[in-house]
């Protein structure tokens, strides 16, 4: 991740907004025509548009080609981490269903989660593993993908289930000593891990209390098609698979070595390869099925693991429901995704190079004449930059960077600031489409970004939450404070 920020004088904030305002109806009008297809390749050449709307600004304002191409080539090796991770997530997801790993949490989790306990559940269960992981990533992509299903099971909205996953993964990544953006954050304000993390709960925990409360309000309110099916539900989970609690030893192990700080990557590659073994050893029938053999021997198997790592596996039932609970699309259906950060990321390399993200966020801070107006520029500008730049980690550092001499000018203490870029930058990366954050959480929960936004209630409230703070000065540490702690 390359933490320059390049500034072009030449460059007026009207000209800054140009590629901004062509992006944004250039994809209103993508998704008024393709709806939820525009996923599928519309709206990435769209932000290749945009790329080149912001490229022939940046010739007017002589920034050469060769200084947006590199800019867009470091961007991408910026991402090279999370397309790894999002290959490694769609091979663990296959493994993971065809060893019955998957299925079996779906099995005792309808077992346990009864409709009405099930979106609060599934909120503090996810809060828990990301706090223990560090990783909103992670959580996502092994306990997450089972409450989908479990919710798709119980029917409920699955933007909704996904909302709850994501608010609580998100809640344990702002929180996680471990989490990237939790150390980001207060190394570019200026102050150190702890002082953050402490600070911080201050705006998160009453933002998760609420959003808890709705989640309650939901679970018992909403109604769902699925109870009344969880007998058969059960009896057709276990006909297609072989159900044991033994399987949970793979997940249990992969959310062991994220905790022992392994590096996710890694944690990905052994559950894949764990659920590799465990499908031979608990689902031989299935693995013969996909790879259409006769008989299973170690050509058959190996191809049959080899086809639910990378392609498409559709387990056979007559089951509804079930269908799509089913059906994994292995690495190959995180091609999509990829394909939306990299395109993501050509239109942020040369926002980045004409100078247009530095140009944003100074003149929102011109804009910042009170203690308010400091936090809602800071705040404004880390979602331009989620939106503008297609990356999290930018929306914390640029506005870092940025505003650390204000926040010192006026006497605020930095965690002020670092609180404000994870109240702001952090969470609400995941409500852009075509954000990495977004279209990871998209392509790994199943669930488009749209359909879960409503419900992604703790990252909505989030910045709301950091600006009343700050509207009524309720706990804006003074610089001075920190002499007399």
């Amino acid at each position: 991740m390359s933490t320059k920020i390049h500034r072009n004088k030449e460059l007026n904030i009207f000209e800054a907004l140009i590629p901004v305002f062509a992006l944004i109806g250039m994809l209103a009008f993508n998704v008024f025509v393709f709806g939820d297809e525009a996923l599928g390749g519309s709206n990435q050449f769209v932000l290749l548009l945009g790329a080149a709307v912001a490229a022939i600004v940046g010739f007017f304002n002589k920034v050469s080609y060769k200084k947006m191409l590199d800019e867009v080539a470091e961007n991408i090796k910026s991402t090279a981490g999370a397309i790894l991770i999002l290959l490694m997530v769609g091979s663990l997801a296959g493994t993971w269903l065809v060893s019955g790993i998957i299925p079996s949490m779906i099995y005792y989790g309808l077992q346990i989660l009864s409709p009405a306990i099930f979106l609060p559940a599934t909120l503090i269960i996810c809060s828990v593993i990301s706090i223990a992981t560090g990783s909103s990533w992670t959580t996502s992509a092994t306990v997450g993908i089972a409450l989908i299903g479990i919710g798709g099971a119980l029917g409920f909205d699955l933007g909704m289930v996904a909302g709850a996953v994501i608010s609580g993964a998100y809640f344990g990544d702002k929180l996680s000593p471990m989490s990237d953006t939790t150390n980001l954050a207060p190394a570019m304000a200026g102050t150190d891990l702890f002082t953050h993390i402490k600070y911080m709960t201050l705006t998160t925990v009453p933002t998760y209390v609420i959003t808890l409360i709705i989640f309650i309000i939901l679970g018992l309110t909403v109604e769902t098609h699925g109870t009344a099916n969880t007998a058969a539900l059960l009896e057709d989970i276990q006909k297609a698979f072989n159900i044991s609690p033994w399987l949970f030893l793979v997940p249990v192990i992969v959310i062991g070595l994220i905790v022992k700080k392994t590096e996710p990557l890694i944690a990905l590659l052994v559950g894949t390869l764990l659920g590799a073994i465990f499908a031979l050893i608990f689902q031989p029938e299935i693995i013969l099925m996909l790879s259409g053999a006769k008989e299973l021997n170690f050509i058959s198997g190996y191809k049959g693991i080899m086809n639910a790592i990378t392609i498409e596996s559709i387990i056979p039932t007559e089951n509804e429901t079930l269908k799509d609970l089913f059906k994994s699309g292995g690495m190959q259906k995180m091609l999509g995704t990829i394909w939306l950060i990299l395109c993501a990321m050509v239109f942020g390399g040369i926002m980045d190079a004409i100078g247009a993200l530095a140009r944003i966020s100074q003149t929102l801070l011109k804009l910042a004449h009170s203690t308010l107006g400091l936090f809602a520029s800071t705040v404004g500008s880390c979602l331009a930059l989620n939106i503008t730049a297609s990356d999290q980690y930018l929306a914390i550092v640029v506005p870092g960077k940025m505003f650390a001499k204000a926040y010192k000018d006026r006497g605020l203490a930095p965690e002020n600031l670092s609180r404000t870029l994870e109240d702001s930058g952090t969470v609400t990366s995941v409500l852009i489409p075509w954000n990495t954050c977004g279209a990871y959480q998209s392509g790994a929960l199943g669930v488009s970004t749209f359909d879960y936004l409503p419900y992604a209630f703790f990252n909505i409230i989030s910045p709301f939450m950091t600006l009343i703070y700050a509207a009524f000065n309720i706990k804006i540490r003074q610089i001075i404070d920190n002499v007399n702690e």
